[in-house]
């Protein structure tokens, strides 16, 4: 596929080293030969093989450090079908290999200082600071076990930028008086209610304000949508304080693939400054999955988890990523996506705890018509006792028609089962008994245990909403 190729990919990165000594050229070649062959290298210069079970995360699209995205598959890399999904092949050798705690560390952004630059020599400065040769040997000798922790601890300790401190315990906001309704609704009792809406493609807020005057009073808050499947519409800032001029309260919903880190922390102290207390962090659709012509697919600054860790630093901690203090620390309730229909329960379950580590404190799910895999997917979280430290909203909707369930299955991290399609084709009215199958879910969704909520996703289709919670009894 057009720019996916590692020379398209890092191109720019080699640049800076026209004026580099020729010693320095020479060496970086050989590197990014050797482990481009062994390992799928990038030379991103901020290697990350001891913690990816030798596979480099750079090799996926999207250039995810912290684990797969929600479209994810075991079959192939949503983005493109003709190779796996790279996390996919990370979690399975981590697992033969007894490693999977260490992919719960956060991991760091992108130094793009260091961005094609050899990580060899980067490693050879460290082992000159840290004693040289001598503790390389010293940790050789150790007994095997010593030997990996000591090994463990140095490559964490030489690859971690000062500005970063990433683990992989968990971070639980200090105790605090709710800053909003919903937090205050998922910490009290009965089903929490939300809904989301997809902003208009035009610059008149009078489309918006029809479709959400519905939802007030009926449900605690209205999420927007961050110009999803890469189609750019109202910015969900915009809509966000729409919405709060008109009594509703919003979730700002921020996809990392428009943001750089600077541009991400910028964007939630105007949003904490107007009154917009709910984020949700995302990865986001990938740029191909939108019409083209297609930006630039290869430079993604920030990840989902990496936009969490940076958040809960920044209310919590009261500092900038660059360790700034803010004065004025942004009152935030931060929330992030579940993905029950992607790659595996078990991958899932660690990709969700270590979201909520990072500083989640709800998590609303992708569309659910599964069951049967989302039962799994939940005792999946509860064996990592995830569902016991965050609010989850399990994602539900109608759907319109027969071509609509087909398209909707093509959709990376949804599932829509033979069975339900079957229904709705026997039916005289599909989408009349589309709502009466989304009305038997939430019965049954209802019964189960942990879930704290119902979130609507009834994408275009946002006036059955108010039907849907009524004749389900919600409220």
């Amino acid at each position: 596929m057009p720019g996916f190729t590692p020379a398209r990919r890092w191109q720019a990165a080699y640049r800076p080293f026209k004026n580099r000594p020729l010693p320095e050229k020479i060496f970086t070649w050989l590197e990014r030969t050797i482990k481009g062959a062994l390992f799928g290298c990038r030379m991103c210069g901020n290697c990350l093989l001891q913690e990816t079970a030798f596979i480099c995360p750079m090799e996926c699209p999207k250039g995810l450090r912290n684990g797969p995205c929600g479209g994810s598959t075991p079959e192939h890399c949503y983005v493109d079908p003709t190779r796996p999904c790279i996390w996919y092949k990370i979690y399975e050798r981590a697992e033969k290999m007894g490693r999977l705690d260490r992919l719960m560390e956060v991991l760091p952004p992108l130094d793009w200082d260091k961005t094609g630059t050899s990580a060899f020599l980067d490693l050879m400065g460290h082992l000159k600071k840290h004693g040289g040769a001598k503790a390389v040997l010293r940790g050789l000798s150790a007994l095997p076990e010593e030997r990996r922790h000591k090994w463990d601890s140095f490559f964490l300790e030489i690859r971690q930028p000062d500005w970063w401190n990433g683990d992989a315990l968990p971070h639980p906001a200090p105790p605090h008086d709710p800053g909003s309704h919903l937090e205050e609704a998922l910490t009290g009792e009965g089903l929490v209610i939300t809904a989301e809406v997809s902003p208009p493609l035009t610059a008149n807020p009078d489309d918006l304000i029809k479709k959400i005057m519905p939802f007030k009073g009926i449900v605690e808050a209205v999420n927007f949508t961050d110009n999803p499947s890469a189609t750019p519409r109202m910015s969900s800032l915009a809509c966000s304080l729409i919405a709060l001029q008109h009594g509703i309260e919003p979730v700002l919903q921020i996809a990392a693939r428009d943001r750089t880190r600077m541009g991400l922390q910028g964007e939630v102290l105007g949003a904490a400054a107007l009154g917009i207390r709910n984020i949700l962090c995302l990865t986001g659709d990938h740029p191909r999955l939108g019409p083209p012509p297609n930006g630039r697919m290869d430079i993604w600054d920030l990840d989902a988890i990496q936009s969490l860790w940076i958040l809960r630093q920044m209310r919590d901690e009261g500092r900038f990523l660059d360790c700034r203090e803010i004065k004025c620390v942004p009152r935030v309730f931060l929330g992030a996506a579940g993905s029950p229909n992607s790659s595996t329960p078990l991958i899932q379950a660690i990709r969700e705890e270590k979201k909520v580590n990072a500083g989640a404190q709800f998590l609303q799910t992708n569309l659910v018509f599964d069951l049967e895999r989302f039962e799994a997917y939940l005792e999946a979280l509860e064996r990592r006792e995830v569902l016991q430290r965050v609010g989850l909203l399990v994602g539900i909707s109608p759907i319109r028609s027969v071509n609509a369930a087909h398209f909707m299955n093509a959709i990376p991290g949804v599932r829509v089962p033979d069975s339900y399609i079957q229904r709705m084709e026997a039916s005289s009215d599909p989408r009349e008994e589309s709502v009466q199958m989304t009305l038997e879910m939430i019965e049954k969704i209802k019964k189960l245990p942990y879930v704290r909520g119902i979130h609507f996703m009834s994408v275009t289709w946002e006036s059955i909403v108010p039907r849907l919670i009524k004749e389900s009894g919600l409220r």
